[in-house]
């Protein structure tokens, strides 16, 4: 098996991350056609870390955004399910004192309840195979009060741009993919996940389901990604 399906078998999600791990960031870098590092930006800024701050990234893959928040002073826990991710993470982060990784599942983290100022996750719960349990779990780990950043693939609103993306999608992205990649076929499933993916407000509507506060978004790359937000509540008069 070099690839998952839409089925999002955990075992052969993992396994295909692991295949692509060598490469993962450069295949990215150029897939984005250099919006990749602008999305990550986004996404630090968003989830504004600060020192003495205990951050948990999950899907944190080779650890690449979790350096970025590490940056601040905050403390980062890079989650994966992936350990070939992780193994490359650890190599190529090991100047960042003050991050480390962690092998972990998003839909049951080893953390405690009430543990991180900050969740975030970016491009991994669309891979998820119950991201709706996911973001409960992100809640429970989460502090009174603390915060979730989902930086996510999504849907172009305009029609024009939707079809630009998916001739893109359809044209462009195979050949790319070819040139970079050692295992083409894995990149079938990116695109498979990227159509099957709910639009901006439903997931919106999933976070206010699984409690979370104060939820928004808004769009990058004129809606190929979505930046969300969430705050969980105070305390439980507030829920």
């Amino acid at each position: 098996m070099t690839r998952a399906d839409l089925g999002k078998n955990p075992e052969q999600v993992s396994a295909m991350f692991d295949r692509v791990a060598a490469n993962y960031d450069r295949t990215n870098t150029l897939l984005s056609m250099g919006n990749a590092p602008l999305w990550r930006v986004a996404t630090t800024r968003a989830v504004d870390p600060k020192p003495g701050e205990r951050i948990l990234d999950i899907a944190a893959g080779t650890g690449t955004s979790s350096a970025s928040l590490a940056r601040s002073g905050a403390s980062v826990v890079a989650a994966d399910f992936s350990p070939g991710m992780i193994e490359v993470g650890r190599r190529r982060q090991a100047h960042v004192q003050n991050l480390v990784f962690v092998e972990a599942d998003a839909m049951q983290l080893p953390f405690d309840d009430d543990e991180f100022d900050a969740v975030t996750i970016s491009f991994g719960l669309r891979n998820v195979s119950d991201p709706k349990q996911a973001i409960r779990e992100f809640l429970r780990v989460t502090k009174p009060g603390g915060r979730l950043v989902i930086c996510e693939f999504s849907h172009p609103q305009a029609s024009l741009v939707r079809a630009g993306y998916g001739a893109y999608q359809r044209w462009v992205m195979p050949p790319l993919v070819k040139l970079s990649s050692s295992n083409d076929t894995a990149y079938e499933y990116l695109n498979e996940s990227i159509n099957a993916w709910p639009v901006q407000s439903e997931l919106a509507a999933w976070l206010r389901e699984a409690g979370w506060r104060d939820v928004a978004w808004r769009n990058l790359t004129l809606g190929v990604v979505a930046l969300h937000r969430g705050r969980k509540p105070l305390a439980p008069a507030e829920a």
